[in-house]
């Protein structure tokens, strides 16, 4: 049975989605344009390395924009044996490998203690971690070299990589530190009930909890580390412990305008693969952290 309010109900009209006002659409013809543009700039420049790598230097001064004729896979055997990619690429795998597994694990358990517990001195702490964020890399050059050299360890890849772990840990800790902040108490508290320690609290209860923020610092993490120049350029002048970056370099220019343009691009692409795996295989977790923190 219905009544007069149900009736009224049904005969009022249902209001349309009201459309977009103009300046939305401006806003959002806009970003699509700059967004397109910036896709321009990315794609088409590495597209074109990866075509050039299959090229020899004439074809690609002849035609720069014509696919190649032949597909030349020699460029790459070329670039990783003659060239030295090979062992410079292991030489970085190693660096950035193991700086970015101590940069992680400290940089975890520091933002987790001064997240979680109570201590004096904890936001000084947090503060002069903030602070190594501001210090530029070009001021620590000189009192770095002589720290290494004092311990032995300049030129060589030990050094590097405790270095790369002291720039890349402020940023760790900042990022993290706030990530472990949103995490709920209660779930440690449960697990201190429950007779877990601090240890096992924080690697089975805390740090799976904290994968989204873990994967996405990492992931810019290891772009920083990766594509870093001007700290190995200044601490490590053995030619057998070059990284990529001092590899790419001296590839480029040793032989003056006789540079196998094929080649380098070769080279290049075998720098870029290994960021693009990274990122393929830490997606998902980026896209959930950046999820969840626009829930936040």
């Amino acid at each position: 049975m219905s009544t007069p309010t149900t009736d009224i109900l049904r005969e009022t009209p249902v209001a349309p989605p009201e459309k977009s006002s103009r300046s939305d659409k401006v806003v959002a013809g806009l970003s699509h344009t700059a967004l397109t543009i910036w896709s321009i700039l990315i794609i088409v420049p590495l597209a074109w390395t990866l075509m050039s790598s299959f090229k020899t230097s004439k074809e690609i001064f002849a035609s720069p924009f014509a696919l190649p004729k032949h597909w030349n896979f020699d460029n790459y055997a070329h670039a990783w044996t003659t060239a030295g990619i090979g062992s410079f690429f292991l030489n970085t795998v190693i660096v950035v490998g193991c700086a970015l597994i101590l940069t992680m694990l400290l940089g975890s358990m520091c933002a987790y203690v001064l997240a979680r517990f109570q201590f004096p001195g904890r936001m000084w702490i947090y503060y002069a971690m903030l602070a190594g964020l501001t210090f530029p890399i070009f001021l620590a050059i000189v009192p770095l070299f002589f720290i290494l050299k004092n311990f032995g360890i300049l030129n060589s890849l030990p050094g590097l990589i405790i270095t790369y772990t002291a720039f890349a840990l402020p940023f760790t800790v900042f990022f993290l530190f706030a990530f472990f902040k949103s995490l709920p108490g209660s779930i440690g508290e449960a697990a201190e009930l429950d007779g877990a320690g601090d240890w096992r609290t924080f690697f089975q209860v805390m740090l799976p909890m904290a994968k989204p923020g873990l994967a996405t610092v990492t992931i810019l993490n290891f772009v920083g580390l990766w594509n870093q120049f001007l700290l190995p350029i200044a601490l490590n002048t053995n030619v057998d412990d070059y990284v990529l970056t001092q590899g790419m370099a001296r590839f480029a220019s040793q032989a003056g305008y006789s540079v196998d343009y094929g080649a380098l691009n070769a080279a290049a692409i075998i720098v870029i693969v290994p960021v693009l795996i990274v990122y393929l295989i830490f997606q998902r977790q980026l896209q959930g952290s950046v999820t969840q923190g626009a829930m936040k």
